[in-house]
């Protein structure tokens, strides 16, 4: 998800400290978020790989192509994702919120632990993995994550779906940081909530938008 929005700072400002970032992203503007980066800081290590975090195929391939190039990995951001989309399912027959923002993720992370552990154990420097999560983590169904409910066009609800799948984040990273503590591991696992900012990820929330809209015009007009 270094292509656009928050993602794409994220990417600019590694390969600012020096950083080899690779964006992982599905579509073509992976390339121009490259060219753009470039052009800032003509010395940057940015290399693109395509993802699909929708497709569990796709997460293996990208996990396979990366993990052959024998890199080291110190940080992973986890930052794609779609919010409020209009009922749909995966290519793997699973909610697209879902499979987007928690189960493409997940697999991605599991599939590139290994590749972390024995780099921070190298370096002795300790790897990082951030889940973008959000505060509608709160917004979610009344019983929490409805997992033999997921695929139920009948009971679904956008932005409930959504929550579901940020709550998802979270669980993933206390899990997971409770295990790698566990193991002894040197790596760090944290969720971050970062704040309502107008990015591609609005496009399904026209209301939301223009929310954001008022209250930054507002903010700046006092």
């Amino acid at each position: 998800g270094g292509s656009s929005g928050i993602g794409l700072e994220t990417s600019r400002v590694f390969a600012l400290r020096g950083a080899h970032v690779i964006i992982a992203a599905r579509n073509t503007e992976a390339s121009e978020a490259r060219k753009r980066i470039m052009e800032i800081h003509p010395l940057a290590r940015v290399d693109v790989l395509k993802l699909d975090l929708s497709s569990l195929k796709s997460v293996r391939a990208f996990a396979d192509q990366f993990n052959s190039m024998n890199l080291p990995l110190n940080i992973l951001i986890n930052n794609a994702g779609v919010m409020f989309c209009p009922f749909q399912l995966s290519e793997d027959e699973v909610e697209m919120q879902f499979a987007t923002n928690h189960l493409g993720h997940f697999l991605l992370t599991n599939l590139l632990l290994d590749n972390m552990k024995t780099t921070a154990k190298s370096t002795g420097i300790e790897g990082r993995i951030v889940n973008l999560s959000s505060v509608a983590h709160l917004h979610t169904y009344p019983k929490g994550i409805l997992f033999d409910q997921l695929n139920d066009k009948k009971i679904y609800n956008d932005k409930m779906a959504y929550g579901q799948s940020k709550l998802a984040n979270i669980l993933h990273a206390k899990e997971l940081s409770r295990r790698l503590k566990e193991e002894g591991a040197n790596i760090t696992v944290n969720c971050v909530h970062p704040g309502l900012i107008m990015t591609n990820l609005m496009r399904h929330s026209f209301a939301l938008m223009k929310a954001i809209q008022v209250v930054t015009y507002l903010f700046w007009k006092n």
